[in-house]
């Protein structure tokens, strides 16, 4: 497999420096991305360098993640309007240990292959370097000129720009460029790659190995991923999706992905999964002929949902859709964990009941009247009763005088009405 190849149809090369293709088939090349540490989990934003070092393993090349705990410390400046909190050193750990059981999804780093990934962390090789050491050593070999050329700076440093900027970000592309340089030196490192914004950082990179040691080393960056309509990739109301399940339950991480617009999905199943060519285009024709049926985002979610997650967890996605959109089970309704439970049926109404009158057996037609108002008037249940028309944990509810107490919770603590086909509400028992 061709890596430059391989990405170019898949739409994931923005800027490549001359003479990386040339490299790439020469030799097995080592190549790193850079990982932002500042929480413990990644969000989709990184999956797309995550996936160019997938791919960039399957065509027989070594990756490299590199933990940016020491350029964590910092923040860069590509692309933010403003400085970010500083870490400390247990927390880092912490989120490079996490961040290292996420990539093993993705990445072979356990076996003896020549190319088996590695992850390293530059706060190893920057914590003791003196400021005065790195100075000399380093900054002496970028100009100021050549730092103040870089885009990122030039728009914080914008009369636009009312945040300025501190002179430790200043320095940071100063660090990630030692940081290409010590892989360079200490792994055989001959390629960083990124996300487009990244370009000005990288190169600083390639010129300080090319200044100092006369090496030659090489770039690769890929476009930031957009939504169709312009939107911000990778957002939803209630903030990122995560790939830890403790931020994003993998049901909501399965929605996210089923929801996207026929346009995004025809561009995000050649980045976020490794259905090769054939097989996408095969999708994208269904697609056309049938957008209904969304071949595509069922398959996008398919794939990233099994990748980030497991196939127990897609199933279980599939499952607990079905429960809101088709005609499902009482049996499938009680298999779903509370997070779930909760996710699917976020939004719609909710009311609350007292335990004790649970405990105690309330008959259906006072519970759904007068103790959550879920039916203006006993008179309009009973008639939906009569038509068949009301549900109570995916069961029909045949006789209004039913007693329902707390063997009928889901989860000890939740109540699941419906009211026609569409219409739910959700009883919370305090």
């Amino acid at each position: 497999m061709n890596f430059v190849e391989e990405l170019t149809w898949r739409g994931m090369i923005a800027d490549m420096m001359p003479g990386t293709e040339e490299q790439l088939q020469k030799e097995m090349t080592s190549a790193y991305v850079g990982i932002d540490p500042t929480a413990d989990s990644l969000h989709i934003g990184h999956l797309v360098s995550v996936m160019m070092l997938k791919h960039l393993q399957r065509a027989g090349h070594r990756p490299i993640a590199l933990v940016g705990g020491a350029t964590g410390m910092i923040g860069d400046p590509s692309m933010k309007s403003a400085e970010r909190n500083l870490l400390d050193e247990a927390t880092l750990r912490h989120n490079q240990d996490c961040i290292k059981k996420q990539l093993s999804k993705f990445l072979d780093f356990d076996s003896d292959a020549p190319n088996a990934a590695k992850l390293v962390n530059n706060y190893d090789w920057m914590k003791d370097y003196s400021f005065l050491n790195f100075i000399r050593d380093i900054g002496k070999h970028i100009t100021v000129n050549y730092m103040m050329a870089k885009e990122s700076v030039k728009k914080r440093l914008s009369r636009e720009s009312s945040v300025g900027m501190s002179f430790t970000e200043f320095s940071y592309q100063l660090l990630q460029g030692y940081d290409y340089m010590y892989l360079y030196e200490h792994e055989g490192c001959r390629l960083q790659m990124g996300g487009t914004d990244q370009w000005g950082n990288i190169t600083t990179g390639t010129e300080l190995i090319r200044r100092k040691l006369g090496g030659e080393a090489f770039a690769l960056t890929c476009p930031l991923i957009t939504k169709a309509d312009g939107g911000k990739f990778g957002k939803t109301e209630s903030g990122n999706v995560w790939l830890d399940r403790r931020y994003t339950s993998p049901y909501k991480f399965y929605q996210f992905w089923l929801n996207v617009s026929d346009a995004d999905a025809a561009k995000y199943i050649k980045i976020f999964t490794d259905l090769p060519k054939d097989e996408i285009d095969a999708l994208i024709k269904e697609q056309e002929e049938a957008p209904h049926l969304r071949p595509l985002q069922k398959r996008l979610a398919k794939e990233v949902t099994v990748m980030v997650h497991s196939q127990e967890d897609y199933d279980a996605a599939v499952e607990a859709s079905n429960i809101l959109f088709g005609n499902s089970t009482s049996e499938a309704l009680k298999h779903l964990d509370e997070q779930t439970l909760l996710d699917v049926f976020n939004g719609v109404p909710q009311f609350e009941v007292s335990r004790e009158d649970l405990n105690a057996g309330v008959k259906a037609i006072d519970l759904f009247t007068e103790k959550a108002a879920i039916f203006p008037s006993k008179g309009e249940m009973r008639k939906l009763v009569q038509s068949g028309g009301i549900s109570v944990n995916k069961e029909k509810l045949t006789d209004q005088d039913m007693v329902i107490d707390s063997s009928s919770l889901l989860d000890e603590k939740y109540l699941l009405v419906q009211r026609g086909k569409k219409n739910y509400y959700l009883l919370i028992v305090k």
